[in-house]
């Protein structure tokens, strides 16, 4: 079977078809606020105190989904504080739909930060997000999560804000699923960078889209980019379970937002990718 390691060249080329169906995926473009980007509000930049950022997505008023591995400190392997993570929803141009800190997260439990980034990391890099307040807004209605994983050669597409694209998301109409491998994982052409982990893999069906994914790393393919995901239908359920759990409150100070709708505002810190 093929080996991927994350980051640096792949062992074994991809078959010959499935790189064939590249050829159909179309470009990035920005999603501008206005009635072209309304339909991805859900969709945010989720920061992470002063080390960056990842992309997360509303699947519930009060639930985020996200790759685990953006809740670790990447240079020590330490746990970020949940406290010192925002979602910002819908994030463009300097304005955001809702603002919310972070009360508590659930990350799937086969996940270990210093484990290789091999297949097996890549299929539990999960996480869901509680925050501290819901966001109920009909511009940024969550999302729901497919009951299957997408399909060999089925198109998708990601919306994702990345290096470069930090002040408003992207979307790639299309895609192509290449690989699905039996560890959970999820081998496609979408185009990703720093800054796209934890960005939603959308099926659109009978022109409803659902989440059938994560984007979780980058790797190479006989020098060709390529992304790799998780199946999400097996692990989504248990993360929520865990969420309902009741949890003693926890106090947190937190910045007063400028006057808006739902909080928005001006500016945010800047966040190196």
């Amino acid at each position: 079977m093929k080996r991927w390691i994350v980051g640096c060249l792949v062992g074994g080329l991809l078959p010959g078809a499935a790189l064939a169906q590249m050829a159909g995926d179309t470009p990035l473009r920005t999603l501008e606020p206005g009635a072209a980007g309304s339909a991805w509000q859900a969709v945010g930049r989720l920061n992470l105190d002063q080390m960056g950022f990842c992309t997360a997505t509303l699947i519930a008023p009060d639930r985020v989904l996200t790759a685990a591995h953006c809740l670790f400190d990447p240079e020590t392997g330490a746990r970020i504080d949940d406290a010192a993570l925002e979602f910002l929803a819908g994030w463009r141009i300097g304005h955001a739909e809702a603002i919310r800190g972070v009360r508590r997260a659930a990350i799937a439990p086969e996940f270990r930060m210093a484990d290789a980034r091999t297949l097996s990391r890549v299929a539990s890099d999960l996480a869901i997000l509680q925050l501290d307040q819901p966001i109920r807004l009909n511009g940024a209605a969550p999302f729901a999560v497919a009951a299957q994983p997408p399909d060999r050669g089925a198109a998708v597409a990601v919306v994702s804000y990345a290096r470069g694209r930090e002040s408003a998301p992207s979307l790639q109409d299309r895609c192509t699923v290449l690989d699905r491998f039996d560890e959970g994982v999820v081998v496609m052409s979408c185009s990703i960078d720093s800054g796209a982990s934890g960005a939603p893999v959308f099926a659109i069906e009978q022109g409803t889209p659902r989440i059938v994914a994560v984007i979780s790393a980058m790797a190479e393919s006989g020098g060709t980019p390529i992304s790799l995901g998780m199946r999400l239908d097996t692990q989504i359920a248990r993360l929520m379970a865990e969420l309902d759990q009741p949890q003693a409150p926890v106090q947190r100070l937190r910045s007063t937002p400028a006057p808006g709708a739902e909080g928005a505002r001006a500016t945010a810190r800047f966040l190196r990718p």
